[in-house]
């Protein structure tokens, strides 16, 4: 009996052994999760040679000096990319401001280039001059028309970025200590707005209990305005600031380091301008629309009018994404902020894969503004 009884004992401990062995084996099979950021890079091939483009002209006319480390230098950026890439000849002039448009513009137009860019100038300005010369094409960016122009010597490219300011929005909403966030516009306008509603809707969407303080500088070359803004609402007990200003933004995010807050860039990736207080930049690639323009010269596709772009093809995202993948607040943020990165960035992939697929509809200010 007593030998019957210990074979049956023997026999539920191998048992509970071997489930025990089994579902270990089932712990070491489950794939951790893997940031492919932080995946060993590929050795990258030789760049092939560019062609002989230069008989190929354009002219680049930038709103103010290079510098703002925002979508002045994103556009220049995508200039000298098409520079080196497609071989053509361009010509980037920087200018100090609005008052100096038209004469800039005016100047290029007799050098008879193939293609003039505008960056951030006025419409009403570009639409006139495009009138005045209809054998000269042109592509405008960052300038907002009401409504197609209809003149077919005129190209434009609108950026949406709601979509990814939504993605931004979910980062502050989900890292927020105190729940109260805010952003910083140059002015109010439409394409302004469009960052900043898509912001606040992705903010709200993990925080319905998230307070949202907004302002504007009223200009985007005044960073002493906008730091000055950021503080005040720094102290009315925001933590995550989204500056949407252009080189007045360089003011929110010094107020941030100042006090030990966050900020979240905006346009090019900011995140290494102040590490650890820049959370993550919503990037907005002038830079590709830049030098898409060019390459539709180089490949005799010119297409005038508006084309709208956005996140799904490539022109908006965030410094985390694949292709910038900056791990700058991963590596200097706070260590409790920084603890909650992979389960933040889990919820961003789960609302841009909803958002490309229909299934999160992000307001588009800048659609609703010309309805």
């Amino acid at each position: 009996m007593l030998t019957v009884l210990r074979r049956r004992v023997l026999f539920v401990v191998l048992v509970v052994m071997l489930f025990g062995a089994l579902a270990a084996n089932a712990q070491d099979a489950t794939p951790e999760t893997v940031d492919q950021c932080l995946a060993p890079a590929v050795e990258a091939t030789a760049a092939a040679p560019a062609p002989d483009n230069s008989a190929i002209t354009f002219a680049i006319i930038l709103p103010n000096a290079r510098g703002d480390r925002s979508f002045i230098d994103s556009a220049a950026a995508g200039a000298e990319r098409a520079i080196a890439e497609l071989g053509v000849t361009g010509t980037i002039i920087e200018t100090n401001g609005a008052a100096e448009h038209d004469a800039a513009i005016r100047r290029a137009i007799q050098d008879d280039p193939d293609l003039i860019i505008t960056i951030a100038v006025d419409p009403s300005l570009i639409e006139e001059l495009a009138d005045e010369f209809p054998d000269q094409l042109f592509a405008a960016q960052e300038s907002f028309f009401p409504g197609d122009p209809g003149l077919p010597n005129l190209a434009l490219f609108n950026i949406f970025t709601h979509e990814n300011s939504y993605l931004a929005g979910i980062a502050a909403g989900m890292l927020s200590r105190t729940k109260i966030v805010g952003s910083v516009g140059g002015l109010d306008v439409p394409g302004i707005n469009l960052f900043i509603v898509g912001f606040e809707e992705g903010v709200q969407s993990v925080c319905a209990d998230c307070q949202l303080l907004r302002s504007y500088v009223g200009d985007f070359s005044d960073p002493v305005t906008a730091k000055e803004q950021a503080l005040g609402m720094y102290a009315e007990g925001a933590d995550i600031l989204y500056q949407v200003a252009g080189r007045s933004g360089e003011g929110v995010l010094d107020a941030a380091a100042e006090t030990g807050n966050l900020a979240i860039g905006v346009d090019s990736n900011q995140d290494e301008l102040y590490p650890g207080n820049v959370l993550v930049s919503a990037m907005k690639r002038v830079d590709n629309a830049v030098f898409s323009f060019v390459q539709s010269i180089v490949d005799d596709t010119y297409t005038p009018g508006i084309t709208n772009v956005g996140m799904a093809e490539g022109f908006a995202g965030l410094s985390w994404d694949i292709g910038v993948c900056s791990r700058t607040f991963d590596q200097n943020g706070p260590a409790d902020l920084v603890e909650q990165l992979p389960a933040v960035r889990a919820a961003i992939d789960e609302a841009r894969a909803a958002i490309l697929a229909g299934d999160i509809v992000v307001t588009n200010a800048l659609l609703e503004s010309a309805q």
